[in-house]
């Protein structure tokens, strides 16, 4: 017995699991951004200098808001994965979707992206002194 409209709902899944793996990268890298003061360390001990971690602070909320977001496309996609499954067993004509929650998401990464930039640069700029 066959799966109606078999390909619509494993393309949706496969949409799904692609925002999964995103959101753990995501997740991820926010535990290695909340962490980089260890590797600072680490790299300082093998070049033979001391970084100095004034911006600590601010390296554990970027990591903290990273981790949150992918913690937040989870739950999107979630929400999104169980709507499109309803709408490809109804079969019905659906209007499109709205893709705010995308793009607040996308900027929210983007606006961490600058922040974690700005923090790097003023620790590098920092510990090479």
């Amino acid at each position: 017995m066959s799966v109606p409209r078999f390909s619509d709902h494993a393309a949706n899944e496969r949409t799904f699991l692609a925002w999964v793996r995103t959101a753990i990268a995501v997740m991820a890298f926010g535990f290695l951004v909340e962490r980089f003061d260890i590797f600072l360390k680490i790299a300082g001990k093998s070049l033979g200098k001391t970084f100095t971690m004034s911006g600590q602070v601010a390296g554990s909320l970027v990591g903290l808001a990273l981790i949150i977001a992918g913690a937040a496309m989870v739950a999107a996609s979630m929400l999104r994965f169980v709507k499109n499954r309803a709408d490809i067993i109804d079969e019905q004509t659906h209007p499109a979707e709205n893709d705010r929650l995308d793009l607040i998401l996308a900027g929210l990464i983007v606006i961490l992206g600058i922040g974690l930039a700005i923090y790097l640069g003023i620790t590098m700029l920092q510990g090479s002194k």
